[in-house]
């Protein structure tokens, strides 16, 4: 019998491709251990030992430049007083600085016109004297700033504070997936998989509406407690 030695390396050749393929196959197709899944949260509050302000002077004229100059003036008056109540240790930039029309729009319709113009620089004011919030708002407006937009407090340092997040979170996950084994009269083998949220630290802020300028001195903040959020996801292998 004469054997066709083309078709005979033909069949290994396939052979040998299809081999590798069904093996991986066989692999793919294995059955995923039994697991249960559960989610574990922690939340942690901390005291802020940082304050971040946002402290602004608004003028308004009938040129872009006189609105623009009586706010150089004030801000001028205003920077100064900061720094003395805070020493050279806090941060003070610039936030934001605008020079806007403001239209007048006539009442039986048509195009507006243009009723003078809108200057706002609004000041960043960063330090980590707390004791030192009421003065800092009393100074500025004191001496010529008219708005606070915004007071956020914070912290200085997170690691600590997420690090225990994350432990609180991983704990409470743990005892979830254990509490589902015993009712069910499981075990748990191994941890299979482990996914963690990055903790979102959620800082304490005040928003302009509390804290428009003109207050009565002396100004009272209390800065209340930041709080840091930690997700975790736990994956577990169960058995008899």
């Amino acid at each position: 019998m004469k054997i066709n030695h083309s078709i005979l390396a033909a069949i290994i050749v396939a052979g040998s491709v299809a081999g590798p393929r069904a093996i991986a196959q066989g692999r793919d197709e294995r059955p995923r251990p039994p697991s249960i899944t559960v989610t574990g949260e922690a939340t942690i509050s901390a005291k802020p030992d940082r304050v971040q302000v946002d402290i602004g002077v608004i003028t308004q004229g009938e040129t872009a430049d006189a609105a623009s100059t009586e706010n150089r003036k004030r801000v001028d008056a205003v920077l100064p007083q900061l720094r003395t109540v805070l020493g050279p240790a806090a941060g003070v930039k610039t936030a934001s600085f605008s020079i806007t029309p403001n239209d007048h729009y006539p009442k039986e319709g048509g195009q507006p016109t243009i009723a003078g113009y809108t200057a706002s620089n609004i000041v960043r004011v960063r330090t980590d004297d707390l004791s030192q919030i009421g003065k800092l708002i009393d100074t500025s407006t004191g001496s010529g700033a008219n708005v606070v937009q915004q007071i956020q407090f914070s912290l200085k340092d997170e690691r600590a504070v997420r690090t225990e997040a994350l432990k609180q979170a991983a704990a409470e996950a743990r005892s979830k997936a254990q509490a589902i084994a015993s009712a069910l009269d499981l075990k748990i083998a191994r941890i299979l998989y482990v996914d963690e949220s990055s903790p979102v630290v959620i800082p304490r802020v005040y928003q302009a509406q509390a804290m428009r300028a003109a207050t009565v001195a002396p100004t009272q903040v209390e800065p209340g407690t930041v709080d840091v959020r930690a997700t975790i996801s736990l994956t577990v292998e169960i058995s008899q």
